[in-house]
């Protein structure tokens, strides 16, 4: 009896570790070298501090961000903000983005009364505005729940989860370590491989 438990327990943990290591839908976009590609919740602390660095990184490599949103449900604003940093980016990417780092600088003064408040200064000095209705259709809810169950099917549990991809085929996406000490390092092999 113990030795079947402990082999439907082994079956169990090698079946969930294949599933989470299974990176292979993460891909560079067309034309690029390698890609960071991020998960994040706007309301997460460790990607506010993240995203900097992360921002850093692509400027120097001279390679692209691929940002998805991952707002977790202990959150209680992310879910709100990561609807409106898509419908910024209907006008741009470069504008969605911009908005998800004005989140990430006023983190610690956002909270579900004024998010809003926030949207609609960013809205402002970018000489739009927001409708009453972000989200009529549910299209870009759709959106962030294809990043979502992208990074289950990966088996994302945190935010950030940072990858770095390269474009040469048969080299797999590599997990950043949370405190970013070695990103530079594997950026580098990546472009090497």
């Amino acid at each position: 009896m113990k030795t079947l438990f402990l082999t439907v327990v082994a079956a169990v943990l090698l079946a969930t570790s294949a599933t989470a290591q299974d990176t292979s839908m993460l891909k560079a976009p067309k034309g690029a070298k390698a890609a960071i590609i991020v998960f994040e919740d706007l309301q997460c602390p460790q990607c506010s501090r993240a995203a900097p660095q992360v921002e850093k990184a692509s400027a120097t490599y001279k390679i692209p961000v691929v940002r998805h949103d991952f707002p977790l449900p202990k959150h209680d604003w992310s879910m709100n903000a990561a609807l409106i940093a898509r419908y910024f980016d209907q006008t741009s990417k470069d504008l969605g983005n911009q908005f998800r780092d004005y989140m990430f600088q006023n983190q610690t003064q956002i909270n579900p009364d004024n998010l809003r408040r926030y949207a609609d200064t960013f809205a402002g000095a970018h000489k739009m505005a927001l409708p009453f209705v972000i989200d009529p259709q549910g299209k870009l809810a759709a959106m962030i729940t294809e990043d979502k169950n992208l990074g289950q099917r990966i088996g994302l549990d945190h935010t950030p989860t940072i990858y770095i991809v390269s474009a040469k085929p048969g080299v797999k996406p590599v997990e950043v370590p949370s405190d970013l000490n070695q990103l530079y390092a594997m950026i580098d092999s990546a472009l090497k491989q």
